[in-house]
């Protein structure tokens, strides 16, 4: 049937064009059936219907997808039923426990790149791998189905070393620090990294403070190259897409299918064509892992997993039940970062774990006392001398220092109630306060700590600043930590326990 496209500017949960109740009738589709949509390209997508907003002959059309199909308003487009796909029947038989083969998960993926599922049906998807999950084989297929539905990056030296954080712990700010010391030592790390989804900041969050992280592949390639290392944001390149597109419905579902994880992590590490890669594996209450046992669980899954595709892995389980450094939000973990490269000896657990894991690929890449020598770089300023060119090369300022990063000028003070030691901090607490006062999206904004676990404090004194862009969102981030009260602090005595016989005695 032939529809005159009608621009519809209005963002939705999900894309669809909106078509008048009779042309749905001719064309033998009901409410989230989908058309197939014809100009220069085609596109599948979900069909709603109405009697009033569309006049028949017409079709209301997301300007996302006229783009795509490279039409524009007042285009004639083709439109034809397009029946529900095949894949979905792949997804009953992984609801009921089934193995999948390569070419089932072949149909889910491209279905999904190609627009022919609809949210509902990828929804299913998610929940079925939540629930029953995938083995070792069926995710390495994943792995390397989500790989072909984007670029895959070349390079002409090898090896190529990548390394990557599972996340939940905040303040991870090592990643630009073990990037600078692995390319200072000789080798290649073309890094690419997240932006938050659910955190106060992802990687890219705050690098983007004092340099370009929206880098083509082309751009990372040369980078990498002829400097040894990049920081750049992987969603800035075709790598993986159908990944991304997952990750933007699993966020309102709140579930992190360990299948999709894994396979989300290797696919973006095997497009760039690693031949190594660490992973580090945050352990604690407060990060998606919470127990030692499930982290060497997941440590010996991803190695299985490299070997399977051809990549070298090695994991290390480190510490989370805190903060990483006192720093959380953009600019704040930013000024801490380059403070680290610059001399810095303070924070200590952001020194000590950036040089031990450095040190592991560095042992990875064939040096040996990789820690040592890690240590030996980061003191010698050769890492802050890498650290600047990889910023240079990426459009950021020429010998750029901590000092040229502005923070959040409204400030709060979060003091404590009671003296004692700090017993524990809840991360997710901490996290929630960081974006309230708006963080990520505000670069200026997040806390920054003045107290850790074990350390005292005195009545009156701060336990943490809050920093933020403008009042209202400070006012608004104490508010919240107040009611949170994200430190919990003890005295050193827990219980009286009086002597019973004692008593009597008196």
């Amino acid at each position: 049937m032939k529809l005159i496209a009608r621009l519809y500017d209005v963002d939705s949960s999900e894309p669809r064009v909106i078509v008048n109740e009779d042309d749905c009738r001719e064309l033998g589709v009901k409410q989230m059936d989908r058309v197939r949509l014809d100009a220069k390209t085609s596109q599948v997508i979900v069909v709603g219907i109405s009697d009033s907003l569309v006049k028949k002959g017409e079709i209301m059309v997301p300007k996302a997808v006229l783009s795509k199909i490279g039409a524009k308003e007042g285009s004639e487009l083709e439109a034809v039923y397009s029946p529900k796909p095949e894949s979905v029947k792949n997804i009953r038989k992984k609801m009921d426990s089934l193995k999948l083969t390569r070419d089932e998960i072949n149909e889910i993926v491209f279905d999904i790149l190609e627009g022919k599922m609809s949210k509902i049906e990828i929804s299913a998807w998610l929940t079925a791998l939540y629930i029953n999950g995938m083995d070792n084989e069926e995710i390495a297929n994943f792995t390397v189905s989500m790989v072909n539905t984007g670029e895959k990056i070349e390079f002409d030296r090898t090896p190529v070393f990548d390394f990557h954080s599972l996340g939940g712990v905040p303040g991870n700010k090592i990643t630009p620090i073990v990037v600078s010391i692995v390319a200072a030592a000789g080798l290649m790390i073309p890094k690419t990294s997240s932006r938050a989804i659910s955190s106060a900041c992802g990687t890219s969050d705050f690098v983007e403070v004092f340099c370009n992280v929206e880098l083509e592949a082309s751009e990372l390639k040369r980078i990498s190259e002829t400097v040894g290392g990049v920081f750049a944001w992987g969603g800035s390149m075709n790598i993986a897409p159908v990944d991304d597109m997952v990750i933007d419905i699993e966020y309102p579902l709140g579930i992190n299918p360990r299948a999709q994880m894994l396979a989300s992590i290797l696919s973006k590490k095997l497009a760039i064509s690693a031949t190594h890669l660490l992973v580090d594996i945050p352990m604690g209450s407060g990060t998606k892992v919470k127990t030692l046992e499930e982290a060497r669980e997941y440590a010996r899954d991803l190695m299985e997993l490299g070997t399977i595709l051809g990549m070298r892995t090695e994991c290390a389980i480190t510490y989370g039940d805190q903060p990483v450094g006192n720093a959380i939000g953009p600019a704040l973990e930013a000024r801490e970062c380059i403070r680290i490269l610059e001399g810095n000896t303070h924070p200590a657990s952001v020194v000590e774990k950036a040089c031990d894991l450095a040190g592991m690929i560095l042992e990875m890449g064939g040096i040996p006392d990789g820690p040592s020598k890690a240590r030996e770089i980061l003191s010698s300023g050769q890492a802050l001398k890498k650290f600047r060119e990889i910023v240079e090369a990426q459009d950021g300022k020429k010998g750029i220092t901590s000092d040229d990063i502005p923070i959040g000028k409204c400030v709060h003070d979060v003091k404590a109630v009671r003296s004692g030691y700090v017993h524990s901090i809840n991360n997710k607490d901490l996290v929630a306060i960081a974006r309230a006062a708006g963080a990520p999206f505000d670069k200026g904004a997040g806390i920054l700590l003045f107290r850790k676990k074990g350390q005292r404090a005195e009545k009156g004194e701060t336990l943490f600043q809050i920093y933020a862009d403008n009042q209202a969102k400070a006012d608004r981030a104490r508010d919240i930590a107040i009611k949170l009260e994200p430190m919990d602090i003890e005295g050193m005595l827990i219980k009286k326990v009086p002597n019973p016989s004692a008593l009597k005695s008196i």
